[in-house]
């Protein structure tokens, strides 16, 4: 199978493009919202549900397979699309985000990170070829290089330190990279320092990775600040390589992301949320536990087609909720990654009849915009 991005449809308003991107286990079109199964599941649901809803692509995560089951075990079982039994093209990130997020429990070196499992206290060291490496057990048709993701507020030298460390990183994780099934993609950090986005991005362009993701954004800093770091970032970007912004995923930044030219998005957010009682609808957050529900017979959101929407009402799945049901979760899960995926697919058709500048102003006149992205986890 020839891995590679093309691009199909322009906005003529805006940087929002549609492409294909090609892998060993299909095509993903994109703008694309790609599912959180961090540890090899998406919470709650099946891969036929995740079929079902129009999934295109789901993301898991190096470090938590890593420590468990094991990265052998998986590749023993034929790698992880079997392992789930998902058929569907699958991302893994490198585990560079959770490591750095363990605090304490880690220590950076030059040529890696020694850290603490969350589970155990079992020591273990990554290096960006074993990141490789472990990602090329997994078998996923995206891989990512190791990075060091830094906080925010960051220091100016913590910022430049954390971009020459990556630059090396991603070098070394270029070198060792083999599988030629899997593509592996770069990350550009900086912080939030214009000239040190411009650094990492001129150091890693050399590399000619098949994608280039933004990392270290979602962390804390207000939107316009992450708007502003895509506006400079994004136009510098190869037009002929995806470009994935990473772990931002609320509604109103999908439309903003697009317009700005991102491709590729994940979030735990809809099923986080989902999980305590709150569903995204055309009109902005609901949260369907509340007591305002409990003889509520509508659906969750009028305007959605999905399964749930057409056969539960807010009244139900908040006794479910209310209940500790497990049902309750599933419902409120599937409905919100409905939700992200179709959205997604509205946005690929608004671009595609260039209709996008349009579409997005009718979104807005609706739906009640957050302050601020949700944190990732």
């Amino acid at each position: 199978m020839q891995l590679g991005f093309k691009v199909t449809a322009k906005s003529s308003t805006s940087r929002a493009r549609c492409g294909t991107f090609s892998t060993a286990h299909g095509a993903v079109e994109t703008p694309v919202f790609m599912p959180v199964g961090t540890q090899a599941t998406v919470k709650t649901l099946t891969p036929e549900e995740l079929t079902e809803l129009g999934a295109q692509i789901i993301l898991s995560n190096t470090y938590h397979l890593y420590l468990r089951p094991g990265a052998d075990l998986i590749a023993a079982a034929g790698g992880l699309h079997r392992f789930m039994h998902w058929e569907r093209p699958i991302l893994t990130d490198s585990g560079g985000f959770q490591i750095f997020s363990l605090g304490a429990l880690r220590r950076l070196t030059a040529e890696g990170v020694l850290f603490r499992s969350h589970i155990d206290g079992s020591e273990h060291y990554f290096t960006p070829e074993k990141a490789v490496k472990v990602q090329e057990l997994l078998g996923s048709d995206i891989a990512m290089v190791l990075d060091e993701c830094i906080p925010f507020p960051a220091s100016y030298e913590q910022a430049a330190a954390a971009v020459a460390r990556t630059t090396r990183w991603a070098e070394a994780a270029r070198a060792a990279h083999r599988r030629p099934d899997q593509a592996l993609f770069g990350i550009i950090q900086g912080g939030t320092f214009p000239e040190l986005r411009l650094k990492s991005l001129e150091e890693l362009l050399p590399l000619d990775f098949p994608g280039y993701a933004i990392g270290g954004l979602s962390v804390g800093e207000p939107k316009a600040m992450m708007y502003d770091i895509l506006d400079l970032v994004l136009p510098r970007l190869p037009e002929n390589k995806p470009r994935y912004l990473m772990g931002v995923g609320s509604p109103d930044c999908l439309w903003e992301g697009v317009e700005r030219g991102v491709d590729m998005f994940d979030c735990v957010l809809p099923t986080r949320i989902a999980r305590n009682g709150t569903v995204f609808t055309r009109q902005g957050k609901l949260v369907v536990r509340n007591a305002a529900h409990a003889r509520d017979l509508r659906p969750l959101d009028p305007e959605c087609s999905c399964y749930v929407c057409r056969n539960y009402s807010r009244a139900y799945i908040r006794h479910l909720i209310k209940a500790d049901e497990i049902l309750g979760i599933r419902l409120t899960t599937y409905h919100n990654l409905y939700f992200m995926v179709h959205l997604m697919a509205e946005i690929r058709a608004a671009i595609s009849e260039d209709r996008f500048a349009a579409a997005k102003q009718a979104f807005f006149a609706h739906y009640g915009i957050e302050d601020r992205e949700e944190p990732r986890v």
